[in-house]
Formats: structure tokens, C-alpha cells, sequence
């Protein structure tokens, strides 16, 4: 059974799963849905179209679902999505979609937002994010699955940043920034690959040593990205299969890939 606390405001309509909290001075607005066990701290604010997983964590005065900072928004029902597992930190704000990107905002599972992060409209969040302190997502950004983001950081609005990668702390950073690389820097630049976490997460040397060919190839000769793909597909897929978020990666990038 849930428990709210008296003075927090429940909207009529929204939707809490077995065993939700949520905390005094906390509002949940209609057409917010949270659940099973996800926890909501004292004076948060889930506002719109916003669904909360399983087991997560909000911290007091987090914002999930406001609209989104764009002057065009005109209170269309556009989403927020939440997968399960998250915590989110103190004074946290997340914006919903807007109609003329995705319409949807999308955090994954098991993603730590630290305190007074801000991830804008129609960002894509995957599993196992990281976000620290004070870090700033603009709209329409996409971190892969286990991204880092150091504190104090800039994203500028429709860069990607790979899966494994690590963004330095205060950084700015305005083009894409490959899987498996270290970027740091105003404006950011490469700095290797991202060999600790990928060790922490299972990657042995010989795939360490694929992966540190492929950086080269990609970074390091005089080869366009798209043909730095094409050799890397034929030379090293073998030797590490995860390469092809790499090639896939530097074929489709749009605003460019950070070096």
C-alpha cells in the first residue's frame, strides 16, 4: 500500500503502484503515473504527461515534467518517460518533449542524475548514465548506455555522446563524441579511450587492444570517418563485435565527431 504524506497534493488521476512514498510538500500532478516502490522526496514536483518506473529514487525538490524551455511550446501533451532504478538527485530538473522534436523525453534504467543536473526536452537518456553536479544537457541530446558526464559540464543541443563514453568535468561540449572515448576540454577534445570503464565492465585486453586500433584508425590517420568504418569493420569486428556501435556511430553522425 502507498504512503502519502498529509500535506503533499496527489492530483486526482494519478496513478501510484503498490508501496510508492511520497514525501510531505511533495505535488504529483493528474497525469503522472509512478511505480511500484519509487520513492518521492519531500517537495519534488512531477508535473504532465510523466511515467516513473519501478524502485526509483527522487530526491526533495526535483522537477520531472515541467514543459520544456522552448518558445514554441504551446501546451501540447507531450511525455516524459522514466525506466526503472533511477535516482534522481536534489534539485534535478527534467523536461518533457516537445512537438517538434520527439515529442518524448526518455530516461532508461539504473541512470544516477546528481544534484542540480538538467536534462531539456526530447533528450535520450539509455541505461546506466551518469550525470554529475551542475552538468547542463541542452535539447534533443543522446547519451548511449553507461555514458559519463563529469560535473560543471555544457552539452550542446542534438550532440551524442557514444555508449562507455566519459565526458570531463567542465566541459563543453558541442560535436559527437564516439563510444569508448575520453573527451574533456572548452570546447572538448579526445583524450583516449575509456579504459577503466571499460575494464570495470568486462572488457578484456584483447578487445582493450581492438578498441585502441579502431581509435587510431578513426583519429589518428588520414582516413575520412566513413573509411575509417569500412577498415575498421573489415580488420577488427572480429576481435571485438561491440566495435559496431563504433563504425555505426562515425557513419551516422551528423554535427560531426569530436577529435
Amino acid at each position: 500500500m502507498s504512503q502519502v504524506h498529509p500535506s503533499a497534493v496527489v492530483a486526482e488521476g494519478a496513478e501510484l503502484g503498490r508501496d510508492v512514498m511520497v514525501g510531505p510538500g511533495a505535488v504529483v500532478g493528474p497525469d503522472v503515473k509512478i511505480g511500484d516502490g519509487t520513492r518521492i522526496g519531500a517537495h519534488a514536483i512531477l508535473d504532465g504527461h510523466t511515467t516513473i518506473g519501478k524502485m526509483c529514487r527522487v530526491f526533495p525538490h526535483a522537477v520531472l515534467g515541467t514543459p520544456p524551455q522552448d518558445l514554441k511550446y504551446s501546451d501540447e501533451p507531450t511525455r516524459l518517460v522514466l525506466g526503472d532504478r533511477n535516482i534522481i538527485r536534489e534539485f534535478v530538473t527534467v523536461h518533457r518533449g516537445t512537438p517538434q522534436g520527439r515529442g518524448l523525453t526518455t530516461i532508461g534504467s539504473d541512470v544516477f542524475l546528481m544534484a542540480y543536473s538538467h536534462v531539456a526536452h526530447d533528450n535520450i537518456l539509455q541505461d546506466h548514465v551518469i550525470v554529475a553536479n551542475n552538468t547542463q544537457l541542452a535539447g534533443h541530446v543522446h547519451l548511449g548506455d553507461y555514458a559519463i558526464v563529469g560535473g560543471v559540464s555544457a552539452i550542446h543541443q542534438f550532440v551524442r555522446v557514444g555508449p562507455h563514453a566519459f565526458i570531463g568535468g567542465g566541459s563543453v561540449v558541442v560535436m559527437d563524441v564516439a563510444p569508448f572515448c575520453k573527451a574533456t576540454g572548452n570546447r572538448a577534445r579526445l583524450h583516449g579511450i575509456n579504459t577503466i570503464g571499460l575494464e570495470r565492465r568486462g572488457y578484456d585486453k584483447g578487445q582493450l587492444r581492438a578498441i585502441r586500433k579502431a581509435y587510431r584508425l578513426a583519429f589518428h590517420s588520414n582516413l575520412l570517418a566513413k573509411e575509417a568504418a569500412d577498415r575498421i569493420d573489415e580488420q577488427l569486428l572480429e576481435q571485438c563485435p561491440d566495435l559496431r556501435l563504433f563504425t555505426e556511430f562515425l557513419r551516422t553522425s551528423e554535427r560531426g565527431v569530436t577529435r
